[in-house]
């Protein structure tokens, strides 16, 4: 049996579980190859409880965690509207291919839907074909206003974290 449900991160099964999944997508190439700190273990949890704007969503296949979209709310000052982006896609090994990316993507769209967001956003690597075609499928594309002005970059600048008195590079 599949269950998709928005978490409700103050119960430890579904704290858990995003846990979890999130660590076996930090492990995974695409996530970047090494697993979840120990202090993001045992903070992620509350910290995103904290912030209403965070909506996590699970997929349970016979009770097992299957997979996990972390979306945050963003604001589009071009409609003067919210929107929201999908963070993170996790579906577990053992149950890829059988639509549950897609359940899960129609529950983010459901919320957003509820928000009366004008658009939902993500971000996907160049080399993750399969994870392209399944956006794809759902209707996602590459983000332009003019197409004579190319498509959207996703950059980043990373900033040092403070963490014990002395600062490293986050991830």
């Amino acid at each position: 049996m599949i269950e998709i449900i928005e978490a409700d991160l103050s119960i430890p099964a579904h704290a858990d579980a995003m846990i979890q999944l999130m660590d076996e997508y930090a492990l995974d190439p695409m996530g970047g190859g090494k697993g979840l700190s120990d202090y993001v273990k045992a903070n992620l949890s509350a910290e995103l409880a904290k912030r209403k704007t965070a909506h996590v969503i699970l997929a349970f296949v016979d009770a097992e965690p299957a997979g996990l979209v972390v979306c945050l709310e963003g604001f589009s000052t071009f409609a003067c509207k919210p929107l929201l982006n999908i963070h993170d896609v996790i579906v577990t090994l053992s149950h890829r291919k059988r639509g549950l990316s897609k359940l899960l993507l129609q529950k983010a769209e459901e919320i957003a839907l509820g928000l009366e967001c004008c658009k939902l956003t993500l971000e996907v690597l160049e080399g993750n074909y399969v994870a392209q075609s399944a956006y794809k499928a759902f209707g996602f594309s590459g983000y332009e206003l003019n197409p004579q002005m190319g498509k959207a970059l996703f950059w980043e600048k990373k900033l040092a974290e403070v963490t014990n008195g002395s600062k490293s590079p986050n991830r």
